[in-house]
């Protein structure tokens, strides 16, 4: 007895077995059939006798139906234009122009083409479009820019060291005997240079101290122009006196920025 032939008796006796409990469900669970199999096997079985419980081959010379490659192509472009849009938003845009896709086939559509996150697509925006002079849609910018390392750490733009300093403070955390300690960070925006300093507590003085200790001094022995200092509006920021500064004068711009001039060297 072959493979098949022992798989069409199995069918037969869940046939045989649901007749004698008088339950198809009862008889589904023990043969680990389902009801929907249980009725397209009895069927086969009415229509075919015993033959049509075998496993039919297959047919040769199929295959299942493919989109056509122009379809594709619309797919592929509409989706590195939108890399935002999912498989549902793309088959109905494609609807509007006369194109009936299931979701689903946009999705297999992608992982043909390794399209199926939206990192991928633009990522393949990304390719598709360097080194060529290409007017990109507000969408593409603000994507790229949010997902690219490069644009999500570009925060301002200045011009020159020394242009503005950002500066915050940090919780670094509790050390036995001494208590909270905190980072006081400034940061040139321009290069990415740091100065920092621990100190164990969050008040103006510290923020003042470090600016007098290290970031000011440093730039004016470099002869450069501190323009501004950039910081949030933390009670330590906000009630920072402008006689804790040690420059000659220091000009509130808003809250939570200050100008700090003093004269460059030649």
């Amino acid at each position: 007895m072959t493979a098949k032939e022992k798989v069409a008796h199995r069918k037969l006796s869940m046939l045989q077995l649901a007749e004698k409990l008088r339950n198809v469900s009862e008889a589904c669970r023990i043969m680990g059939y389902s009801r929907q199999q249980f009725y397209e096997i009895k069927r086969s079985f009415q229509e075919h006798g015993f033959d049509g419980l075998l496993d039919k081959p297959p047919i040769p010379n199929t295959v299942p139906t493919k989109t056509p490659p122009e379809i594709e192509k619309k797919v592929i472009d509409m989706s590195i234009e939108h890399p935002s849009w999912g498989q549902q938003r793309i088959a109905d845009e494609l609807v509007l122009v006369n194109v009936q896709l299931a979701p689903v086939t946009v999705r297999n559509i992608w992982l043909r083409h390794d399209l199926q996150t939206r990192y991928k697509r633009l990522l393949k925006l990304e390719e598709k479009t360097a080194g060529k002079k290409v007017k990109l849609t507000e969408e593409q910018i603000r994507l790229l820019e949010k997902h690219n390392p490069e644009f999500k750490e570009r925060h301002v733009e200045s011009p020159h060291p020394g242009y503005l300093i950002s500066q915050d403070t940090f919780f670094v955390g509790v050390m036995k005997g001494v208590g909270r300690i905190y980072l006081q960070a400034a940061v040139d925006t321009f290069c990415s240079l740091a100065f920092g300093k621990l100190y164990t507590a969050k008040i103006p003085i510290t923020a003042a101290d470090l600016l007098n200790d290290r970031v000011l001094p440093f730039y004016e022995e470099e002869g450069v122009c501190v323009n501004a200092i950039l910081t949030d509006r933390g009670t330590e920021f906000r009630k920072m006196t402008m006689n804790l500064v040690s420059v000659e004068s220091v000009a509130v711009l808003s809250p939570n920025r200050l100008q700090v001039p003093f004269a460059c060297k030649e």
